[in-house]
C-alpha cells in the first residue's frame, strides 16, 4: 500500500482510512494465537491492493470462526476500501455489540462519520470509544479533532448570521489553521480534511520548517564530543580515571534489584486481575494514580470493579516486558494477552511506576505505547 501523504490524519477518508484501521487491529483487536497466520495473510493482501482475494480468504476463515473479532475487523475493512460503507458501518456497529470491550470499532465507526460530514455521530462513536477505555490515546486526539471541526461549523454558522461580528472571525482563522492542507514535504498540520480551501493559500509559509536542517550539525558536534574524550588518556594524570569503574557495580546491582521489584509488582497486578481480587488490584495503584480521560479516581475503581468481578475466567499474560528504572522512579512495557470468557485481546501497555517505601504502585496507564 503506498504510503499517505498524510499520516496521522486520522479522518481523511481513503486511502489514509486504511492505514489507520489496520494500525487499530494490530494495536488492540484480538489476536488468538492459531490465527494469526490467516490474519496476516489477509492483512498482507489488503496492503498489497488485492481486496477481492483478502475478502475470499477472510469470508472463508469467517465460515469456521464466525465471532473471531480480528477477522471481523478486517472484513470490515476491506468493506471499506471497496467502497461498501453501509457494510462496513455495520459490520463494526455488530463488534462494539459483540466485543463491547474493544474501542477500535467505535473509532472505525468515527473515521466513517466524520468523513461523510456527520460530526455528531462521530463525536458520539469517540465517547463510547473512550467509555471503554479511557488510555486509549487514537480515540481522545480524534475526539479533538471532531470538537475542532464542530467549533469550525459553529463559528461559521455565527458569522453567516452577523457578517460584522468581529469577535467571531479570528475565532474561526484559528481553527481553519487546523485543517489546512499539508504543504509538500511538510509534516501534517490538520486531522480532519479541510472544508473551506480558502486559507490553504495562508498555509503556505508552513515551509518554513525548511530551516529544520539546521538539524543535522548537531550530530556534528555529539559526534566530535567524544574525540576529546579519547585524548584525555594522553595526559599522564588521566591514569586514575579508571579508578571510578569500581562504582558502577555495586548501581549496577542496585538497578538488576529494581528491576526485580518491578517486575515482581506488575506480576502481582495482573495476577490480581486474573483472580478478581480486586482489593490487591486496586492497591495497585498509588494514591496519586490519575485516570485517563479526567475520570475521577472514585468513578473509575467503580468501573473497573464493574468490568472485572463476575467474569467466568479471566487470563492476563504479560510478555516481552521491558522494564527502565531511574531512581524513585520505572517504567515497564510490554504486550498484555487478555482474556475474559469468549474474549481475546492483545495490545501494547505501559506502566509508569513509583517506588513508595518498599513497594512500586502505578502512577499512569496507557495502551498502545
Amino acid at each position: 500500500m503506498p504510503k499517505s501523504p498524510r499520516p496521522r490524519a486520522r479522518f481523511s477518508f481513503s486511502p489514509t482510512v486504511r492505514a489507520l484501521l489496520l494500525a487499530a487491529a494490530t494495536c488492540g483487536v484480538a489476536l488468538p494465537a492459531l490465527a494469526a497466520i490467516e490474519h496476516e495473510e489477509v492483512d498482507k493482501l489488503m496492503q498489497a491492493g488485492k481486496l477481492d482475494e483478502a475478502m475470499v480468504k477472510a469470508e472463508a476463515f469467517l465460515k469456521d470462526k464466525p465471532r473471531d473479532p480480528q477477522m471481523r475487523f478486517l472484513k470490515g475493512v476491506i468493506q471499506l476500501d471497496t467502497g461498501k460503507r453501509n457494510e462496513a458501518i455495520a459490520a463494526f456497529t455488530q463488534l462494539t455489540l459483540d466485543a463491547p470491550e474493544l474501542p477500535e470499532p467505535y473509532n472505525n465507526l468515527a473515521v466513517i462519520y466524520a468523513s461523510q460530514n456527520q460530526f455528531d455521530k462521530a463525536r458520539a462513536a469517540l465517547e463510547s470509544a473512550i467509555r471503554t477505555n479511557p488510555s486509549y490515546a487514537t480515540a481522545q486526539e480524534n475526539l479533538g479533532d471532531v470538537y475542532a471541526r464542530l467549533a469550525s461549523q459553529a463559528y461559521s454558522k455565527a458569522l453567516q448570521l452577523d457578517q460584522n461580528n468581529t469577535a467571531v472571525q479570528p475565532k474561526l482563522a484559528v481553527i481553519r489553521t487546523l485543517f489546512t492542507p499539508t504543504p509538500p514535504g511538510g509534516k501534517p498540520t490538520a486531522l480532519i480534511a479541510a472544508a473551506a480551501p480558502a486559507p490553504a493559500a495562508k498555509a503556505a509559509p508552513a515551509p518554513a520548517p525548511a530551516p529544520t536542517p539546521a538539524a543535522p550539525p548537531p550530530p556534528a558536534k555529539v559526534a566530535a564530543a567524544p574525540a576529546p574524550v579519547a585524548a584525555a588518556p594522553k595526559a599522564p594524570e588521566a591514569a586514575p580515571a579508571p579508578a571510578p569503574a569500581p562504582a558502577p557495580a555495586p548501581a549496577a546491582a542496585s538497578n538488576t534489584a529494581a528491576n526485580a521489584e518491578v517486575e515482581s509488582a506488575v506480576r502481582a497486578w495482573a495476577s490480581a486481575w486474573a483472580s478478581q481480587d480486586m482489593d490487591r488490584y486496586l492497591a495497585a495503584y498509588g494514591s496519586d494514580f490519575a485516570p485517563a480521560g479526567g475520570q475521577s479516581r472514585k468513578s473509575w475503581e467503580e468501573d473497573r470493579r464493574a468490568r472485572i468481578v463476575g467474569k467466568s475466567s479471566i487470563s492476563v499474560n504479560i510478555e516481552n516486558l521491558a522494564i527502565k528504572v531511574d531512581g524513585q522512579n520505572a517504567t515497564a512495557k510490554f504486550r498484555q494477552v487478555y482474556r475474559a470468557d469468549n474474549l481475546n485481546v492483545s495490545s501494547r501497555k505501559t506502566l509508569e511506576m513509583q517506588r513508595s517505601g518498599n513497594q512500586w504502585h502505578i502512577r499512569k496507564e496507557s495502551v498502545g505505547g
